[in-house]
């Protein structure tokens, strides 16, 4: 592998070097987050799941179906987050996923991992966009109507607080996801005093569906199909580690903030999927655009509380938009720094916020938001590049494991290997079942793989930086790895 500075001149292969000022303009502001914004950043990145889209997973599996597709979607998560505690503590960079697969993977897996991450990162802002203005035109806020004007407003704005600096970001988005994580507590309590045990098995069975009933309507397969939905509860949990390069002390903190974004997310997926269906009925919010709002109101008229839930879903939407632009932005950063992006991309402000990788994705989220008004579609290719991801990650774990036993872990996952072995066979459930969903979605993103994997190819691995944190990680890897060669070539002799 050849590395390259940023002059364009090459230099020896495996010793790549850049001007001396290159990461002092690609630094973040490190201890900006503890714990506790941390946990926030984990719970924001999913909440919106929460009030919309896990219902259509009825469709597919019957409560049954979803409710079991949900169990071990939530056991992958958990199995993941456990594996991403251990590798954000041996490695708090910004590169996340991305420096996981790079130490363990090599170059190709590290650009595989950070790719289908993007992929996620970028699309589902996008998707979300166009569900708040859904929710803007719904509520009659200002006389407004979904399109193209409140996307731009919700990019312009939100992308505007992060260029003012990830404290004062990470903080708002705090505060609004407590907002959302209310309202669904609220919500639960005045949907459980409604609650009928009948309503969560009456959707019609088909009597053609293997292994079918009223709680699997569809059958067995069903329970497949319904994967891609009960990820919605857990989606973007594991971005956290995104955030280790700013946080205080990401050895103790990073752990301790996956444990507990991930034990909320059990919870509010528990109380938000049992209280909805059991309200008003699996059959009546299946395809409900906003399931807590008509389990709580059905086709009747508006109640206090609806519309409590209906203005705290739009919070939970602009929680969820604002961490997931967050998160893309960092692990752009990381891949641009490293050379494998365009390294413009990397460049930081005088506030160290990476205002062009902040700035450019927000371009492309809003060209596809207004271009195509298909956010169902955009959700189901970020899903199916969460998948990857998480498989790679998984693997990523196991692999340092096996190669690195005596590498140090501040942090080690609960059941080793095995732990992250259950992620990765899941993991690969999901991927295949995405295909099951939406195939058109799944080979749109496998288009913008080859296209990213050819750019890799013929270009950037060429061009990669020496002295960027992952890469410098993974070189010391292989230097010992060359010299305990040396070591056992000379004891031969």
């Amino acid at each position: 592998m050849t590395l390259e500075d940023t002059t364009g001149d090459k230099t020896a292969p495996g010793n790549g070097t850049a001007p001396d000022d290159y990461l002092e303009r690609r630094a973040l502001r490190r201890g900006s987050a503890g714990w506790l914004l941390l946990t926030g950043l984990g719970v924001a990145y999913v909440v919106s799941g929460d009030f919309s889209g896990w219902n259509i997973g009825l469709s597919k599996g019957g409560f049954g179906g979803l409710a079991i597709a949900t169990v071990l979607m939530g056991a992958m998560y958990a199995c993941l987050v456990f594996a991403l505690a251990e590798l954000s503590a041996i490695l708090p960079t910004a590169g996340g996923g991305y420096g996981f697969a790079r130490r363990a993977l090599g170059t190709w897996g590290g650009f595989l991992t950070g790719t289908a991450i993007l992929i996620e990162y970028i699309l589902a802002p996008a998707a979300i966009s166009i569900f708040i203005g859904d929710y803007v035109e719904s509520l009659g806020l200002f006389g407004l109507e979904s399109g193209w004007p409140v996307y731009l407003a919700c990019f312009a704005v939100f992308i505007g607080i992060h260029l003012w600096g990830v404290g004062e970001a990470l903080r708002f988005s705090l505060i609004v996801t407590a907002i959302a994580v209310a309202a669904l507590v609220i919500f639960a309590l005045g949907a459980l005093s409604d609650f009928h045990v009948d309503g969560l098995d009456d959707i019609p069975v088909d009597g053609e569906a293997l292994g079918a009933n009223s709680w699997l309507p569809f059958g067995l397969l069903g329970i497949w199909a319904a994967f891609p939905f009960g990820m919605w509860f857990f989606l973007g949990v594991e971005g956290v580690p995104l955030a280790a390069e700013e946080a205080k002390d990401p050895v103790r903190s990073m752990p301790r903030a996956l444990a507990l974004s991930m034990g909320i997310l059990v919870l509010l997926a528990v109380v938000t999927f049992v209280a909805a269906t059991g309200a008003r009925g699996s059959a009546a919010i299946q395809e409900a655009g906003n399931p807590l709002v008509v389990a709580l109101q059905g086709d009747g008229d508006p109640t206090t509380l609806s519309r409590f839930v209906n203005y705290a879903g739009l919070a939970g939407l602009v929680a969820s938009f604002f961490s997931l632009i967050y998160a893309g932005s960092r692990q752009l950063f990381a891949l641009s720094r490293a050379g494998y992006l365009p390294r413009f991309l990397s460049l930081t402000s005088r506030r160290k916020s990476p205002y062009l990788g902040l700035l450019i994705p927000g371009g492309i989220g809003f060209a596809l938001a207004a271009g195509t008004g298909d956010g169902a579609r955009m959700l189901n290719i970020a899903v199916f590049g969460a998948t990857i991801s998480y498989a790679l990650m998984a693997l990523s774990h196991i692999v340092l494991r096996r190669r690195e036993p005596e590498l140090p872990r501040p942090y080690r996952t609960p059941g080793g290997v095995v732990t992250s072995s259950v992620a990765f066979v899941l993991a690969l459930s999901a991927l295949v079942a995405t295909f099951l969903v939406d195939k058109d979605a799944a080979f749109i993103a496998l288009g913008v793989y080859v296209i990213a994997l050819a750019y890799f190819a013929f270009y950037s691995r060429h061009h990669l930086v020496a002295k960027a944190p992952e890469e410098e990680f993974a070189a010391l890897a292989a230097a010992e790895a060359e010299l305990e060669r040396d070591r056992a070539d000379g004891g031969r002799d």
